[in-house]
């Protein structure tokens, strides 16, 4: 039995075993390749059905995330804005709070400032009161020496000042209570408790010194059985005070006067025309001192004047004899003396 055959590529002889063996080789490897080539392609649309799938998947947690991205924008958005709003009504409040802390902290600091203006002026205003008070005292006392002054009895408030009057022979004819006010406008009612206070202490008289007058009043008057006046007209009307304190007595001790005689003098001293004079003999004193003070003025000008002129004088002759004496070396130099009146005398 033939065992060999001829091999139809390159027509020698071979086995047929080994033509079995190669073709079986051959196949083997065609189905190898095929098997690989289908396994291959089948991996491949596996991995393409995966690849496609797994963009799907990708698409939809892209979606998804874009949707809670989406939702949780919003949600921040919305957070933030109930945020924002609360933390702007929080600020308002603070704010709102601090604006009323403020304006109390203002509010009190401007009550107190009134408060102490207040007091510095009621203080002020005392103090001033004083001042007046004393400064009267002491020109009452220089003005009428034998007058005597007495401090004003307990449960006497508002009287500064207590009076008692004294003729040249020593005897009291009877007391005057004063009583100042520094205040910006004129009350009535100072008049019923002052004239109280003099009953209490049974004095004679009384006299309401004050910045500010009744319109109706220049200088004085006799208000209610009240005496008025300005601290400028107080030594006048303690002057008349006085005279008809004084002429009363003298009428009391004198037969030769009657009760007719000293409703007169009263009448007199308390009228209009008397008042008139006053004012009048006031006011002529002070164009005195006007027209004084001008004069002095004018003369201290003048003797200013005479001065500079006297300098200039004596520096233009101290030149001249100065050029002199640069021609003449034999010139004796200047002997000056000082006359009486203070101007210089060459010799």
């Amino acid at each position: 039995m033939n065992s060999t055959i001829k091999c139809p590529h390159c027509g020698k002889d071979v086995k047929i075993s080994d033509a079995l063996n190669h073709e079986l080789k051959e196949e083997t490897e065609r189905i190898i390749k095929a098997t690989e080539e289908e396994t291959r392609k089948k991996i491949q649309e596996e991995f393409a059905q995966k690849d496609k799938e797994r963009k799907a998947e990708l698409e939809d947690e892209k979606k998804k995330n874009k949707e809670l991205l989406v939702a949780f924008e919003k949600k921040s958005k919305e957070d933030g804005e109930r945020i924002r709003e609360e933390a702007t009504k929080e600020a308002a409040e603070k704010s709102r709070l601090e604006k009323l802390e403020y304006e109390k902290k203002i509010s009190d600091m401007q009550k107190a400032l009134e408060e102490a203006q207040r007091k510095g002026k009621q203080g002020s205003q005392q103090l001033q009161g004083e001042v007046l008070e004393l400064d009267l005292e002491e020109k009452l006392k220089s003005h009428f020496p034998m007058d005597e002054f007495l401090p004003i009895p307990k449960g006497i408030e508002g009287a500064d000042i207590w009076q008692k009057v004294v003729n040249k022979n020593g005897k009291e004819v009877g007391s005057i209570l004063w009583e100042t006010k520094r205040t910006k406008n004129w009350d009535k009612k100072w008049l019923p408790k002052l004239r109280e206070d003099t009953r209490k202490i049974n004095a004679s008289d009384s006299i309401l010194v004050t910045d500010t007058l009744p319109n109706e009043i220049k200088s004085f008057h006799n208000i209610d059985k009240v005496w008025v006046t300005t601290y400028e007209f107080a030594l006048h009307v303690a002057r008349i005070v006085r005279y008809l304190l004084l002429k009363i007595d003298a009428v009391k001790a004198s037969a030769s006067h009657d009760e007719m005689e000293l409703r007169n003098i009263f009448q007199y001293i308390t009228s209009d025309a008397f008042r008139h004079k006053i004012e009048a003999h006031d006011e002529a004193v002070k164009a005195m001192k006007i027209d004084l003070d001008s004069e002095i003025r004018l003369t201290q000008t003048r003797w200013k004047r005479r001065e500079i002129q006297l300098n200039r004088l004596d520096s233009s002759v101290s030149e001249l004899y100065g050029e002199l004496q640069g021609i003449i070396p034999t010139l004796p130099d200047r002997n000056i003396e000082l006359l009486p009146d203070g101007t210089e005398n060459d010799n």
